[in-house]
């Protein structure tokens, strides 16, 4: 893994969470918002994270994720707290309704999608399937 990625895990939602449906196709949490905000001041970047998808990993498909400045023609840009999030154009009925967090602990660090869409996941949370 290269030291400009950053690290995104999957996790299924199953009955524990009703989302209330928004016009934004992606919701960030504070401790996302919050996140991101660090890493782009930290290294100079553009405040916009790129979101998308592709397939790899046992389960499908993973979740990719950088620091960008170019929105392509079909791409859905949904902008909260100051904080902008341009979701790929194959990702977007993929992330429709997600939850973006982050959570640190003393072992890890990294970005979980709380995603309603997703049928299943893999065992190290990596992958999943629609």
């Amino acid at each position: 893994m290269s030291s400009n990625a950053l690290r995104a895990s999957v996790r299924a939602v199953r009955g524990r969470r009703s989302f209330i449906p928004t016009k934004k196709a992606i919701v960030l949490t504070p401790a996302a918002v919050n996140r991101i905000k660090h890493l782009a001041e930290k290294d100079n970047r553009p405040c916009a994270m790129k979101v998308g998808v592709k397939q790899r990993g046992c389960n499908g498909m993973t979740y990719t994720l950088e620091f960008s400045d170019v929105k392509a023609r079909f791409d859905e840009e949904v902008e909260q707290d100051g904080v902008k999030i341009i979701i790929d154009s194959k990702a977007q009925m993929t992330l429709l309704g997600t939850e973006m967090d982050f959570v640190g602990s003393k072992l890890s660090s990294e970005f979980v999608f709380n995603n309603p869409n997703i049928k299943g996941t893999c065992g190290c949370g990596e992958s999943f399937n629609i």
